[in-house]
C-alpha cells in the first residue's frame, strides 16, 4: 500500500527559507536593534512557532552580516542580568534589505504564474 504525499505543511521547503536568511535577520532589525536571542523569537513567533531558525545558524548569519557591514553589533548594559551582544541593521543592510525582498517578490510572482496557482490570476489581464 502506498503512502499518501505528506500535507503542504510538512513538504514545507526549509531549505528554502534557510536561503534567506540574511533577509528574514535584517527584516526583524527594520524595526529596531536587538539581540540575538530576541531575533531568534521574533522569528519563531513571526510562524506562531511552525518554524525556527537553528541557533547556530543564526549567529553565523550575524558573524557574516556584520562582516559584510550590514549590521553593526556591541554590547548592551549590564542593569539587565547577564551581557547582551545587540544588532542594529546599517543603511547599507536596509539597502541589500529591499533588493533582497523586491528579488524575492519578482521570482515569487513567476512562479506563481509557472505553476498556474490562485495568485498567479489574481490582478493580472493577460
Amino acid at each position: 500500500m502506498t503512502q499518501a504525499p505528506a500535507p503542504a505543511e510538512d513538504a514545507f521547503a526549509a531549505d528554502l527559507l534557510r536561503g534567506h536568511t540574511d533577509t528574514i535577520v535584517l527584516g526583524a532589525l527594520r524595526t529596531g536593534d536587538r539581540y540575538g536571542f530576541e531575533i531568534y523569537k521574533a522569528i519563531r513567533d513571526a510562524t506562531g512557532g511552525d518554524h525556527e531558525i537553528k541557533e547556530a545558524t543564526l549567529y553565523a548569519t550575524y558573524r557574516r552580516l556584520v562582516k559584510d557591514g550590514l549590521v553593526e553589533a556591541y554590547w548592551g548594559d549590564e542593569s539587565q542580568g547577564g551581557r547582551r551582544k545587540y544588532y542594529r541593521i546599517t543603511d547599507a543592510g536596509r539597502a541589500v534589505y529591499r533588493t533582497n525582498v523586491a528579488a524575492w517578490v519578482a521570482t515569487r510572482d513567476v512562479i506563481d504564474i509557472l505553476l498556474d496557482t490562485e495568485t498567479s490570476t489574481k490582478g493580472r489581464t493577460r
